[in-house]
């Protein structure tokens, strides 16, 4: 944990104002890390023959990259309805799907092969990963689109962790797990932006450029693990178990790649930080790697709240916690929301009329199924949700999370951010 600044200023907003510092802090920081910024320092060096991006990053990515190297063909992959998807001048933009993959994605993944394997021994191919990736860049292999679209909205639905889930979709890939690397003689250099707790590379996008650590038998333990029954692609996954279909590239395998990491949660959790203190606010980093259901996560950050009131432990307020990572949901309902707005909520049932001033919203500016990126929290929250006849538990018992927070007029709206960081918690404590 990052220690509290003892002479930063109490923060002495109105109630309005504390409410739009949170949000512009989310904000700030967000820019303090856009896409190209993260991507200028690494614009260095031999002009590439080729430029590929994909991702919720991929359009700035790429534009970012062709400004360097003007006249470079290159090839976008975003997801659909980000608002701007013009074509840099020489490139192309083949919009996929997020967070299932449709006929899109795969149209996408197919040109990116194409476009990657002709590159002869010697030319050298920049690759521009972002989150979303696994989605946007789907070339299913061993079943139809169909079947993993189902297999990856039934994961999703499970809890499953994002490491569980690319396990299996690497093995059902045709560029994830190093594959999209292993098609190409070319030089590759990639750079990437994790949205994933650790920032381990292969995880990301579910690692195309980068090798596979996880096996067939992995993918297999997956779905056994969450009773999933998807024949065939146990089928797939058992034929690889055999040896029949070949496995993914290994560690020590690849030697023709480097893979770089430009941006991350903590960066982003820096960035807040640096603009928090610059208000006069103190602000300290609980961490970047928080997982797990987000009723668990909403339990410690309340635990910490009454804490820090009422025994001045572990920091001594007023200060602004915050805290990233990625939380996750086991849906049981059939309500609109996100992992975002579910923290927001429990956190406000666990406080209950002692509430905060809070925000919870996810960097790429969508949370879940919902049009927002997150939600606020203000001390009264729990008295102006009973003026209006909502409770709380009812609206978590449905995963009904966006619905509650759009009633009190306290969801953040922004659009998709054309990043993807994880997620962004910020809690003031007075």
């Amino acid at each position: 944990m990052t220690a509290p600044d003892p002479t930063a200023t109490p923060p002495t907003a109105s109630p309005t104002d504390r409410r739009a510092l949170l949000e512009q802090s989310y904000r700030s920081a967000l820019e303090a890390v856009a896409p190209a910024r993260l991507l200028a320092p690494h614009l260095t060096g031999e002009r590439p023959d080729f430029v590929l991006a994909f991702g919720k990053a991929a359009l700035p990515m790429l534009r970012a990259a062709l400004e360097a190297y003007p006249g470079v063909p290159g090839l976008a992959v975003p997801p659909r309805g980000t608002p701007d998807l013009s074509a840099p001048e020489g490139a192309e933009v083949l919009p996929g799907s997020h967070p299932v993959p449709d006929g899109h994605s795969t149209l996408a993944a197919e040109r990116a092969l194409a476009r990657v394997r002709p590159l002869p021994e010697g030319a050298r191919l920049l690759v521009l990963v972002s989150g979303g990736g696994s989605a946007l860049l789907s070339a299913p292999w061993g079943v139809t689109l169909a079947q993993k679209q189902a297999l990856t909205r039934d994961l999703l639905r499970a809890g499953a962790a994002i490491e569980e889930i690319n396990a299996v979709r690497k093995h059902l890939s045709q560029v994830k797990g190093g594959r999209l690397a292993q098609a190409t003689r070319a030089q590759v250099r990639a750079l990437l932006i994790s949205d994933v707790i650790g920032d381990d590379p292969s995880v990301i996008a579910s690692g195309p450029t980068v090798p596979d650590a996880t096996t067939f038998a992995d993918a297999l333990a997956v779905l056994d693990r969450y009773g999933l029954q998807a024949e065939e692609g146990r089928a797939h996954l058992t034929a690889g178990v055999r040896g029949d279909v070949p496995e993914t590239p290994k560690p020590g395998e690849l030697l023709h790649v480097e893979n770089t990491i430009i941006g991350s949660n903590r960066v982003l959790l820096e960035a807040a930080q640096g603009f928090l203190r610059g208000q006069g606010v103190d602000a300290v980093i609980l961490g970047d790697t928080f997982a797990g259901e987000a009723r668990d996560l909403a339990g410690f950050h309340a635990s910490l709240v009454r804490s820090i009131r009422t025994y001045g432990t572990p920091f001594r307020g007023p200060l602004v916690l915050l805290s990233g990572g990625e939380a996750t949901v086991t849906v049981r309902g059939d309500g609109r929301g996100g992992r975002n707005q579910e923290f927001a909520l429990w956190l406000l049932q666990e406080l209950g009329e002692r509430g905060v001033y809070a925000l919870s919203a996810g960097s790429d500016g969508i949370d879940g199924h919902s049009d927002a990126a997150g939600a606020f929290l203000t001390p009264d929250s729990l008295a102006r949700a009973r003026s209006l006849g909502l409770d709380p538990r009812d609206f978590l018992a449905r995963n009904d999370s966006g619905t509650f927070f759009a009633a009190l007029g306290d969801a953040l709206v922004t659009g998709p951010s054309g990043h993807n960081l994880n997620d962004y918690r910020a809690i003031l404590v007075e």
